[in-house]
């Protein structure tokens, strides 16, 4: 057994594989046609075990692929969004190493104990962390694939490897090249642990059986089947789901907060950090549910939070630390207070620093608030006794993963 961040998790006595489905809200797993589109994933949550789980806060890639190779909330790893303001130096900063993480994860640690370990991720920004303190191993990312070299990545030739060139960033092949890549190493017997992590393009443009998503799902759940085929034991969850955010004609449905806000208080009142913001914006135009504000000191706390929660939109406002306790985040580096949008309502900071030129016609679809918590949570194999029990009592969480798929799985 080796234990990480108060958890205990068995050395996998066969391969096992824990695959990130980035954006899979479950309504992409339950519409009228799902089973036809997903007969490899359907096939496992009637033999296996499903349930639904709550992902981390806020409804991010960063904290919730981190919650999942860490098994533990925010408040224990340290990343609470894909974006901060560093309080001491007062500078923004995108995260794309694992320089803020505060906690080893579960492949380091099985690495570690000589267990042969993979992390692929779509995205690069991700790979460093999902890498945090592995000892050996192989942790690469699509976006970077060409480039990956043994003493970086622990592997070497990736192309090669998968059989095609490393796709654009902005493909959905480059998450159909993390699970090519993950089938790849199973058939070569080059790892026993792997964690995939993929990308939210499609998701971000279209819903629950519109054609694209589902001749992107279709192609995933036939990897999916692969996977399962070679005899690992696979586990399936979801960083967040996702909602449409677009009023009925079409258009983005965004409060420019910090515009608002600086509008009623005075010039440069208050600060509005938005942390989905990642290197990926295109899709997004980095707005999301769910952002921090930071204030002018001398201006009333109360008074500004009352604002915002006026605004129609606004489902929840909280100062930092009752946001920070509630949701399991870290509390330095928490805001003076969050706000969070509604279902269908994404919040920015100023109008200016948001280019939605690249949704290209598409309707906006986002995430990072409450109404993107819930996702799927997917076991290809059965329960044992122990842990069917634990699941009727426990509020699972998309971070439980890893233990319920080396510890649970019959």
């Amino acid at each position: 057994m080796i234990e990480v961040n108060g958890r205990t998790y068995s050395k996998p006595t066969r391969p096992t594989v824990v695959i990130c489905l980035d954006g899979c809200d479950p309504r992409y797993l339950n519409f009228p046609n799902a089973r036809e589109v997903f007969p490899n994933i359907s096939r496992m949550m009637r033999s296996g075990f499903t349930a639904l789980a709550d992902a981390a806060m806020p409804t991010f890639t960063n904290p919730n692929n981190v919650s999942i190779v860490t098994g533990a909330p925010p408040a224990v790893h340290g990343i609470s969004g894909n974006y901060y303001l560093d309080r001491e130096t007062g500078k923004e900063i995108m995260i794309v190493d694992a320089t803020p993480m505060r906690a080893t994860t579960i492949l380091a640690e099985m690495s570690r104990a000589g267990v042969r370990v993979a992390a692929v991720t779509a995205k690069d920004k991700l790979r460093k962390m999902l890498g945090h303190r592995m000892e050996s191993g192989i942790c690469f990312s699509s976006e970077k694939a060409g480039s990956a070299t043994m003493a970086e990545n622990g592997i070497a030739d990736v192309e090669a490897l998968v059989g095609r060139p490393t796709p654009d960033m902005y493909s959905p092949d480059l998450s159909l090249f993390v699970l090519d890549a993950g089938i790849k190493l199973l058939e070569q017997d080059r790892a026993e642990l792997l964690y995939l992590s993929l990308s939210d393009l499609v998701q971000h443009a279209h819903g629950p059986g519109e054609a694209a998503a589902d001749f992107f799902h279709r192609a995933v759940d036939q990897k999916v089947g692969r996977i399962a085929e070679l005899g690992a034991v696979v586990g399936l969850i979801a960083d967040h789901g996702m909602n449409d955010k677009a009023n009925t004609d079409g258009t983005p449905r965004v409060i420019f907060l910090e515009d608002e806000l600086n509008r009623r208080f005075g010039p440069r009142a208050a600060r509005v950090i938005c942390p989905i913001t990642d290197p990926f914006v295109k899709h997004h135009g980095a707005l999301g549910s769910f952002v921090r504000v930071y204030l002018r000191k001398g201006l009333d706390l109360a008074e500004v939070m009352e604002a915002s929660a006026a605004i129609p939109g606004i489902a929840l406002v909280l100062d930092g630390p009752s946001a920070a306790s509630r949701y399991q985040m870290p509390l330095d580096r928490e805001g003076d207070f969050v706000t969070i949008g509604d279902t269908h309502t994404t919040i920015g900071s100023t109008r200016a620093e948001h280019d939605l030129s690249g949704l290209d016609g598409h309707r906006l679809r986002s995430h990072g608030g409450l109404s993107e918590q819930i996702v799927p949570f997917i076991l290809s194999r059965q329960l044992n006794d122990a842990y069917r029990k634990l699941a009727k009592t426990r509020r699972m969480r998309n971070f439980d993963i890893f233990e319920f798929a080396l510890n649970g799985a019959q």
